[in-house]
């Protein structure tokens, strides 16, 4: 028996599934005369649907249904049905609603056929007539008609203008990011099973099998108890599941009308037809004494949103909290466009703001003639000047001196193109990463069976970072039982209600409900104890479950073990639902990083390759370390890709994407990563909750792009200011 399991590199329970192929995906269940559905999308930006000609598709044979807004199931009237746990301020999208066009790539029409490629030939059949209007997606164009966005800003402190112009040093500066996509290996799918008593059984790609159940019961006017969501396996999201994406209503209506199961798949193409990191303008001034001491700070935004809803992020936040400046203003605007909704994107707003941040404050030490580092050090915040409140626990500084002795920041040297392999102009560069860290009200349920096993269950998913894994950690060391014995359910709307998996409190909302859960098991295992006839106890009181059976105190001479008890009694069953303690309200609580990269530039051809990155991360209990190392790495990746790689070119004209697949809208891949090292700083808290842990899978991200741009700057003397840093603009 492994009573300690809690900070061990335990191996993924689901991993043998995985790898041998036996986990299934949204889109690989099977089901009894199973029908596929392709997506026709808009060609055009902005106008609406005059005629649709389906004549051609609908005389071949094998074709079920040319779905559109002529002839769709009925659908709900009002915003409210279709506003989702993730949605953003306005008037969510309507698939298939009428014949007005938003954007362009919008969801028109589905064709269902026999087999997916009969299917595909039959919406290229389909010929669909429409009235154009103008359109505008251009947000550089559009920056003088943006409107205040519906974000919960920081009241200005101090006097933020007044202290950079009184300033010794002072900076204005101008940051631009692209759109970004998300690209999870696994597209979005959803395979509706359409059952006998009119139910639906849907196996959704989704962070949220709750979410995405509530809303096709909303959206279709139907009971919740008609919907069954299940998302048993993930792969990959990043944000992109947080929302119920086109697929699935569709698939649901194709179902429904048809009255038989369907799948619908999106392509790699219609990954682009959603949300995604949305492009931003963000200017910075600062204001600093010689030495680089913060005097005072503005940060603006302004970043874009479709014209139906007002999207934000928490873009600006950060620069009033990271560092200690007692004269802060903050801003964030919106430009609207005939554009879909953006969408949370893993770090979402911190991977906007932080680039922003601090390729500034890099600017800053520059401008002030002081090691990056130091600078950062001279603006240490102890406490969080948004809120006004001290952090439970803050290991920043653990996280700059480990980080800087592993990378070797000391041997650094200071000037620009001063450093150099061959032809290759050697940078180093460094950032800090914050993300805040949250823990939403979530539930589990825990039963120990007769034979002694612990099935624990939430509603909860797992897009990738291991989560069944580490609510077995969770459960096993809560109580005292081998991990084999456990088995965590996930990925069912059934099942106790959970939040969506996202913003890093996977965690910390249903890891704390799943210690409650077996920790009430544990009481009534020490209540049942105190009753057996022949309880070997001097006295009732002081009984406590620790190691698989009941003892009083620390006596373990006088104990009854679980298997004992379980014969007795059969099984034991407890459900709850934990909370945030209010002993968090009094504290600000937040992960932080600090990320060192070195760069390699080649002087002639203007290449930029990473060849070392150290991440050392400060997340309180690291609950396992070898899957929590595992998120960090691809936070790391995506940052290095963020920098140098990822771009959503758009043609203006035509208002959409033009490298709409994974040759042209560039990632990086393993040949483009050089070491990565990654650190886990001690860092003990008792505050954030019952656990200690903070969560790891945004923080990786967070920081790298800019330490990237720092280091090119440092090898080569030009600062990149818009992303990613590519040929054109180093040359």
């Amino acid at each position: 028996m492994n009573a300690r399991t809690l900070g061990k590199p335990l191996d993924r329970v689901d991993g043998p599934l995985k790898v041998s192929g036996q986990a299934r995906y949204a889109a690989e269940y099977p089901a009894d005369g199973l029908l596929h559905g392709s997506v026709i999308c808009s060609v055009i930006a902005r106008g609406r649907i005059v005629r649709i000609d389906a004549s051609a598709a609908e005389a071949l044979e094998g074709v079920s249904l040319v779905l559109s807004h002529l002839n769709r199931p009925p659908l709900a009237q009002d915003d409210e049905s279709y506003e989702d746990d993730d949605a953003a301020d306005g008037s969510p999208f309507r698939p298939l609603f009428n014949e007005r066009i938003r954007y362009s790539g919008q969801p028109v029409a589905l064709v269902v056929a026999d087999t997916l490629e009969l299917a595909r030939h039959a919406a290229s059949l389909v010929r669909i007539e429409y009235q154009q209007q103008p359109h505008e997606t251009d947000l550089r164009q559009a920056l003088d008609r943006s409107h205040a966005a519906p974000a919960e800003l920081p009241k200005p402190r101090g006097d933020a203008d007044a202290a950079i112009a009184g300033a010794p040093l002072s900076l204005q500066l101008e940051y631009e990011l692209p759109n970004e996509y998300h690209h999870p290996m696994e597209p979005h799918a959803s395979t509706v099973m359409y059952q006998a008593d009119g139910s639906l059984l849907v196996h959704d790609k989704t962070q949220g099998p709750q979410n995405s159940q509530q809303y096709l019961a909303s959206v279709l006017k139907l009971d919740p108890s008609q919907v069954r969501v299940l998302s048993s396996f993930v792969g990959g999201a990043f944000g992109s599941g947080l929302r119920p994406q086109y697929q699935l209503p569709l698939a649901a209506m194709a179902a429904l009308k048809l009255q038989r199961s369907v799948r619908v798949t999106l392509s790699r193409q219609q990954m682009f037809t959603f949300g995604y990191r949305p492009r931003a303008v963000q200017r910075l001034q600062l204001g600093a004494a010689a030495d680089g001491k913060l005097q005072g700070l503005v940060h603006e935004v302004i970043g874009q949103t479709s014209r139906f809803e007002d999207f934000t992020e928490h873009v600006a936040e950060w620069s009033g909290m990271l560092y200690h400046c007692d004269h802060v203003r903050l801003a964030y605007r919106l430009v609207p466009l005939d554009v879909y909704t953006p969408l949370d994107m893993r770090a979402p707003g911190a991977a906007t703001g932080l680039f922003a941040l601090e390729s500034a404050m890099d600017e800053l030490a520059w401008a002030a003639g002081v090691d990056p580092l130091q600078l950062r050090l001279t603006n240490y915040a102890q406490t969080n000047q948004n809120e006004g409140k001290p952090y439970s626990s803050k290991e920043l500084r653990a996280c700059y001196q480990q980080g800087a002795d592993a990378f070797g920041w000391s041997t650094r040297d200071p000037q620009s193109r001063s450093m150099r392999q061959g032809n290759q102009l050697v940078g180093y560069g460094m950032a800090t990463g914050v993300w805040e860290v949250m823990q939403m009200p979530a539930s589990a349920r825990a039963t120990l069976t007769a034979d002694g096993r612990l099935i624990v269950a939430s509603a909860t998913c797992d897009i990738g970072p291991g989560t069944a894994t580490a609510m077995t950690q969770i459960a096993a060391e809560a109580l005292g039982l081998d991990p084999a014995q456990v088995i965590f359910k996930l990925g069912d709307s059934s099942l106790p209600k959970a939040p969506l998996q996202g913003g890093s409190f996977t965690v910390s909302s249903v890891g704390s409900a799943v210690q409650e859960a077996c920790q009430a098991l544990a009481a009534q295992l020490c209540d049942a104890a105190r009753q057996l006839p022949d309880a070997p106890f001097t006295d009732g009181s002081a009984l406590r479950f620790v190691d698989g059976r009941v003892q009083q105190g620390d006596d373990t001479r006088r104990a009854v073990e679980l298997r004992t008890l379980l014969a007795r009694h059969g099984s034991l069953e407890a459900e709850v639902q934990a909370q945030p303690s209010k002993q968090r309200e009094r504290y600000a609580s937040a992960t932080h990083s600090a990320v060192f990269v070195e760069v390699q530039v080649d002087e002639q051809l203007g290449t930029v390759r990473v060849t070392r990155v150290v991440s050392a991360i400060a997340a309180g209990r690291v609950v396992n370390p070898k899957t929590a190392r595992s998120q960090i790495l691809g936070g790391v990746v995506w940052g290095v890709g963020m920098a140098l790689h990822e771009e959503a070119m758009i043609d203006h004209g035509l208002g959409r994407c033009m490298n709409h697949n994974l040759a042209d809208y560039h990632l990086p891949v393993h040949a483009d990563i050089g070491d990565i090292e990654v650190i886990f700083v001690e860092e003990e808290d008792q505050i954030v909750n019952p656990l200690g842990s903070k969560g790891v899978g945004e923080i990786g991200i967070v920081g790298v792009a800019a330490a990237v741009a720092n280091a090119v700057y440092h090898a080569t003397g030009k600062r990149i200011r818009e992303l990613p840093i590519t040929l054109d603009k180093l040359l």
